[in-house]
């Protein structure tokens, strides 16, 4: 297919080596960032522009991914032919907001998290949908030409809900590997020493459930253990009430 994609984030550079890698053409890459839509445009060997008014025209499928509040402003300056496809890949916007757009629109959604600096392309599973058939089948076509067989469908609802859980399993869990880093640092501890553990907890859950995976004091119900790392914790009031609040919720979910 021919593809123009906006923006020049994470989610555009992992996406349009994706594409590239898939034999599709980028047309052009369009961004309000000149340089960085140059630096994609040179490793893609197309053009760029940072002026939405001069979008090439051409294209079968136009995609925007860029910033969730941003999307709203590019749907109002976007001026493309009716019958082209146009999608955006946000996860909590409605594919409506680019009614305007095209007659056909819908949503291109990687649940993964992407960076830019990738240098291996990584597994993407793609969610998409559609406002009609032709929009629909074009974006699964699409979609099977990246992830294989991790593609679905899922309305603006379902997507909405999987982002949900999707910050949970992921910005959060991070947040909390950020919280142990400093704790580690702070305590003369090298953070490095739990990269298997953290490595075997994950793997242990693609067999297992979350819940069946569950290990340690809290589950245990060890009270000793317990009030020892409340006691280590007491010059970590954040991390600390975390503690409490994570141990009661394994408790109550036993």
């Amino acid at each position: 297919m021919d593809i123009v994609i906006i923006g020049s984030g994470n989610v555009a550079s992992v996406l349009g080596r994706k594409f590239k890698t898939g034999g599709h053409r980028i047309l052009q890459v369009v961004s309000r960032n000149a340089s960085a839509a140059s630096k994609l445009a040179y490793e893609w060997d197309t053009e760029s522009t940072n002026y939405i008014s001069l979008i090439n025209k051409n294209a079968e499928v136009y995609i925007i991914a860029v910033a969730d509040d941003a999307i709203g402003d590019i749907a109002s300056e976007l001026a493309i032919p009716a019958k082209k496809i146009v999608a955006h890949t946000a996860a909590a916007v409605s594919k409506d907001i680019l009614r305007k757009v095209s007659s056909h629109y819908g949503v291109f959604y990687p649940l993964q998290s992407l960076r830019k600096e990738m240098t291996l392309l990584p597994d993407i599973p793609i969610f998409f949908d559609g406002n009609d058939e032709k929009t629909t089948k074009t974006l699964e076509q699409l979609a099977h030409s990246i992830a294989r067989e991790k593609v679905l469908r899922a309305d603006d609802d379902s997507r909405l809900k999987l982002h949900v859980a999707a910050v949970i399993v992921s910005n959060f869990t991070n947040h909390l590997y950020s919280l142990a880093e400093e704790y580690c640092r702070k305590e003369g501890l090298d953070f490095k020493q739990l990269l298997p553990l953290i490595e075997e907890t994950a793997l242990r859950i693609k067999d297992i459930s979350p819940q069946q995976a569950q290990t340690g004091p809290a589950i245990r119900h060890d009270k000793e253990t317990l009030e020892k790392h409340l006691q280590l914790l007491k010059n970590y009031p954040q991390l600390k009430n975390i503690y409490l609040l994570l141990t009661e919720s394994i408790q109550q979910n036993k």
